[in-house]
């Protein structure tokens, strides 16, 4: 780098410097862009990031709130259908493909032989 080598500046330093001024010569991506978008779940108008990709949503608490109460839209892949050694009834199982049982005092029973009191 030129000007470290010409002050006798670390080049770090000079690094350092520039960032903390914007003298980077790079065209900031980070630009807010006020383009209507608004929340999905709130309304509340949102600034989108230039160069990344579209918010939806405002933050963590509406993402949460509107994903579950539009549970038809996840688009589940990992669903397993099993069958319950103790009682036989077929039950889905959603991102747990080791599951055997259908509920807790299934596996119990079929475990130890007996209710949850033994």
């Amino acid at each position: 780098m030129k000007i470290a080598q010409q002050t006798g500046i670390s080049q770090n330093t000079i690094k350092s410097f520039c960032r903390r001024n914007n003298l980077t010569g790079i065209e900031k991506s980070d630009v807010p862009v006020a383009d209507g978008s608004v929340c999905e779940c709130c309304g509340k108008e949102m600034v989108q990031m230039e160069g990344r990709k579209k918010k939806r949503f405002c933050s963590d608490a509406c993402r949460n709130k509107w994903w579950n109460a539009h549970l038809d839209q996840v688009q589940r892949k990992a669903i397993y259908i099993y069958k319950c050694p103790n009682c036989g009834k077929e039950f889905e199982v959603y991102g747990n493909s080791h599951r055997k049982y259908c509920c807790h005092e299934c596996y119990v029973e079929h475990r130890f032989g007996g209710g949850i009191d033994g």
